[in-house]
């Protein structure tokens, strides 16, 4: 069930964020997020903490990621990982190309 969510959610065309509000990886992956114009529909954010198989969930995360940990950043069907890289991938300059290479942004 884990595992089918997460995949109904990640898309070729849209950046998925799954994450806790307590985190602050999570909350700085939104703050970076935030600085761009999203096409409406293709940004989510996925709070999973009060998901009843929110372990599994993360078990699957480390299976195709490497990590449990949050936030697992989607762009399209890749995982860039958490907030760090996250942060990395803007930092370089890199993550304008990717969100316009999937037509996420307006």
């Amino acid at each position: 069930m884990a595992q089918q969510f997460v995949e109904t959610k990640v898309r070729a065309d849209r950046v998925v964020v799954f994450m806790k509000p307590t985190c602050s990886y999570c909350v700085r992956a939104r703050e970076v997020l935030a600085q761009y114009q999203f096409r409406p529909g293709h940004l989510e954010v996925v709070d999973i903490s009060g998901r009843s198989d929110m372990s599994q969930m993360q078990d699957y995360f480390l299976e195709i990621t490497g990590a449990r940990t949050v936030p697992r950043v989607f762009i399209g069907e890749d995982c860039v990982g958490g907030g760090s890289d996250l942060a990395e991938l803007e930092q370089s300059g890199k993550l304008q190309g990717m969100l316009q290479t999937i037509g996420a942004l307006q």
